[in-house]
């Protein structure tokens, strides 16, 4: 068996209904179900026999030394995070709470187990923890791609938690021994990601026929990657990687956040175009940029490739396509996560932002 953290999360649910469609290995999932862990993410698994669940918190010490003791897992893959910039911004402290206290409790009681396996099962036993090229920092538009050897320079609360929770993780291999492993990949999309991320929120908008709202001159540029990717990579790691490493996992698909928006409508003009028949492009409004936005983003994922043999097999055009579908033919889902508190989150978010200049 198996643990997963956050496993009803965008990317976590994307892991999970993959590795129950290709293994018989059983699955724990361990989620405190916030605002964006859904359970009906996970509904095709729900009577799998395979499938376990556990509504609660990392940062449990009991809960969680409770079940590595009644589960007994082989590995430990941790999705559990906040992961918004914007909330981030406006709740500092709840993202230090999660992905550094979380992560720090998470890694003091897997310690403990893996000290207690027999020498066979500690041997074989892993932890990957699951980060963000965001740690880097910011690149300029003609410098080289984050490597694994980048220096961490976060720039946003959500960022710096996610690096220290990095840290964290790589003392725990150094001064311990713990065999864990660190991923850190690109912008994700695909089905099911929460619509308050740029594609599901400019889908969401562009429905409704609501403005799409573009931070300052929407040039910021990342690298997206398909989640079935990320969660191929994943798998890569979990079974092939070298305890104690850090693995880039990219998309190699590096977009101005305007190029995707602009693909968005296209797309939508095709599969959806509104009832008076203008584009979709027409409502895209620029509005006051984020405080301290990174303008770039990029993965160097040469060491991946090398070494596990991975690389990206969903190209851009194809992903989103396949993602903007997704959206239009699950209008439930999307009915059942933007409730009121997202409604009120989106008004509190961009209500009132001037126009960027």
């Amino acid at each position: 068996m198996i643990l997963v953290t956050g496993g009803c999360g965008f990317i976590g649910s994307a892991f999970v209904l993959r590795w129950l469609a290709q293994s018989q290995e059983p699955l724990l999932n361990l989620d405190l179900l916030t605002y964006a862990g859904h359970p009906g993410n996970l509904a095709a698994v729900q009577g799998d026999a395979r499938y376990h669940f556990c509504r609660g918190d990392i940062g449990d010490a009991a809960l969680v030394a409770k079940l590595l003791a009644e589960h007994k897992p082989r590995a430990i893959v941790n999705f559990a995070a906040e992961s918004h910039v914007d909330r981030s911004i406006a709740d500092p402290l709840a993202f230090a709470r999660t992905n550094v206290m979380g992560t720090l409790g998470l890694l003091q009681e897997a310690l403990a187990y893996w000290r207690a396996l027999d020498a066979g099962a500690a041997a074989a036993f892993r932890f990957v923890h699951v980060s963000t090229d965001e740690v880097f920092g910011s690149l300029a538009p003609d410098a080289a791609a984050f490597s694994e050897t980048h220096p961490y320079q976060p720039n946003s609360p959500y960022s710096a938690s996610k690096a220290a929770s990095d840290h964290f993780v790589r003392a725990w291999h150094h001064t311990y021994g713990f065999p864990a492993l660190i991923t850190n990949c690109s912008n994700n999309y695909g089905p099911r990601q929460f619509p308050e991320k740029l594609i599901p929120l400019m889908v969401h908008n562009a429905l409704r026929g609501l403005p799409l709202p573009v931070y300052g001159d929407g040039q910021q540029v990342r690298d997206w990657l398909f989640v079935d990717d990320h969660c191929s990579a994943l798998e890569a790691v979990l079974e092939r990687g070298r305890v104690g490493e850090t693995y880039n996992i990219g998309g190699r698909s590096e977009r101005t956040n305007l190029q995707v928006v602009h693909t968005i409508c296209s797309v939508l003009d095709e599969l959806r175009p509104q009832a008076h028949g203008a584009p979709h492009a027409q409502l895209v409004k620029h509005v006051t940029d984020r405080p301290g936005h990174d303008r770039r983003y990029a993965i160097d994922d040469r060491k991946i490739e090398a070494e596990l043999h991975w690389r990206p097999a969903v190209a851009f055009e194809q992903g989103i396509r396949a993602t903007i579908e997704w959206y239009l033919a699950n209008a439930d889902w999307v009915e059942s996560v933007t409730s009121g508190s997202y409604r009120q989150w989106v008004e509190r978010q961009y209500k009132g932002l001037a126009k960027a200049a």
